[in-house]
């Protein structure tokens, strides 16, 4: 018998939940929120797509068919078309998708995990943050492709130094994102209680920060990814990306802008693929936002 004059035999434990029920459960958030069921569907297609190329492409995405240059699409031998030198543009559009989502999941995981750390230091000590902060801000203020350019130049055209490259523009806007989650939190009363009663630094920055900037660091994840594939895009437009023989999609569109009027198709297929892709995750970011912000939580 405890205070409240109940027994622990009174207690009644809640029913473990079935599959089923997690299922319903699943179902049900995605009807409250369908910008972020819509953005799901658009991305986990787009990864299934990539994750199946080798079995869905019908030619070799690299090899030239000068005898079937500038075939229209809706054959059957070319589902999308050609290009100028008779490359299947179906499966360069697909082969594309891999590129694409290496890039963007790449860039996310780097620049959340280097920010995550930077940000937590920053944020929990002020020497460090005067030091390391003014260099992000001076990152900051160059424009990111601008940057990432002159990044590419130095570091030569390569889906790696891609990666590279664009993780350098996004680590300072997630640095600036974790810092002023950590700076809200360190002034908390159980931050506070934590270090009255002896508890170290990494301590604290374990058990207390990190688990309340996950949900602010999911979301943010959501845009670099999107951001990313879209910097590749821009940077195999202008030539500065990976080399014109991999078939991207940011390649696919610079090399058909030279041939808008005669194959219009080469722009719009490989167009079509990377609007759907950045659809989709800024949708399923914008869902996250609304499921994990307890502020819209409260406003709804």
């Amino acid at each position: 018998m405890n205070k409240t004059g109940t027994s622990k035999s009174d207690w009644v434990k809640p029913p473990d939940l079935t599959i089923k029920d997690r299922v319903n459960g699943v179902f049900t958030l995605l009807k409250r929120h369908p910008n972020m069921a819509v953005g799901l569907s658009i991305f986990s297609f787009a990864v299934i797509v990539a994750i199946f190329a080798p079995l869905l492409w019908t030619t070799d995405p690299s090899a030239p068919a000068p005898l079937d240059r500038f075939t229209g699409p809706w054959t059957s031998a070319h589902w999308f078309g050609t290009d100028n030198i008779g490359r299947d543009i179906w499966s360069r559009a697909i082969y594309g998708s891999r590129i694409s989502l290496t890039v963007g999941i790449s860039v996310a995981v780097i620049a959340i995990s280097a920010g995550t750390v930077i940000g937590v230091a920053a944020g929990y000590s002020q020497k460090f943050d005067m030091i390391v902060m003014r260099f992000m801000d001076g990152l900051m203020s160059i424009p990111s492709i601008i940057l990432a350019i002159a990044l590419m130049a130095l570091l030569g055209g390569s889906i790696q130094n891609v990666i590279i490259a664009l993780s350098v523009t996004e680590i300072p806007i997630a640095t600036r994102v974790v810092r002023s989650a950590v700076l809200s939190l360190r002034e908390r009363t159980y931050i506070e209680a934590s270090r009255s009663i002896g508890a170290t630094t990494p301590r604290i920055m374990i058990r207390h920060i990190l688990p309340n900037i996950v949900a602010p660091l999911i979301v943010h994840a959501t845009y670099v990814a999107s951001a990313a594939v879209l910097l590749e895009a821009y940077l195999s437009f202008l030539g500065a990306g990976p080399p014109e023989e991999i078939p991207s999609w940011g390649n696919m569109v610079a090399g058909a802008k030279d041939y808008l009027s005669r194959a219009p198709y080469m722009i719009i297929f490989p167009g079509l693929f990377l609007t759907l892709t950045v659809l989709g995750m800024s949708l399923s970011g914008d869902g996250l936002r609304d499921i994990l912000d307890p502020r819209i939580k409260r406003r709804s």
